[in-house]
């Protein structure tokens, strides 16, 4: 473990779509003293996103779904996003390709880690894979739209780059996994 971290007890707040903890810790601070310390922490599990991208058309694939958070910060609620979903027990290459085919409707089989990494470690767990991968047109499987039964009711968007890069610097494309990996593509030269 950390031997600058001591735990000394944990309170369940809530356990429905995710698991709301408060911790109470002792954290050794670099002048050597202990410090108490209460941190709460959401914990809905670990998840996948990937950026389905056609390198001919320089398009790429993308979400438009409500985010109830997003709503209740006091925006309308609509984000446009990467295709993403929680692991459940998966491999992330496996959610990944999951996920591509239920929310976009492209079946995708060559998917490529970009990176790992944590969304709002202020006090959320959940570490995000992000992958990049591939589509044509004959990756059309289906409409896509997400599972209802998830709640989900989700727009597919195809966009060329530029336009979704554009959509960054606008604000009209707010979500942080969505943002690096467009980001990605354009400074590695990808599209």
């Amino acid at each position: 473990m950390n031997e600058k971290v001591r735990v000394l007890g944990e309170q369940v707040l809530s356990n429905n779509w995710g698991l709301v903890k408060k911790t109470t810790i002792e954290l050794k601070r670099r002048n050597g003293e202990w410090q108490r310390q209460e941190r709460e922490t959401y914990d809905r599990g670990d998840g996948a996103g990937v950026l389905l991208y056609n390198r001919a058309q320089r398009t790429v694939i993308l979400t438009r779904q409500f985010r109830f958070p997003v709503f209740a910060h006091g925006e309308p609620g609509w984000l446009i996003e990467v295709v993403a979903g929680k692991l459940d027990g998966d491999h992330p290459v496996t959610t990944a390709k999951k996920e591509a085919e239920e929310e976009s409707g492209y079946r995708v089989h060559d998917v490529e880690l970009v990176m790992s990494a944590y969304m709002s470690p202020g006090s959320v767990t959940e570490k995000l894979s992000l992958f990049l991968a591939e589509y044509d047109a004959d990756s059309k499987v289906s409409a896509g739209g997400g599972l209802e039964d998830e709640g989900e009711d989700i727009e597919v968007l195809e966009l060329g780059i530029d336009a979704a890069l554009d959509m960054i610097a606008s604000g009209e494309i707010a979500d942080a996994k969505t943002i690096m990996l467009l980001q990605h593509v354009r400074l590695k030269r990808i599209l």
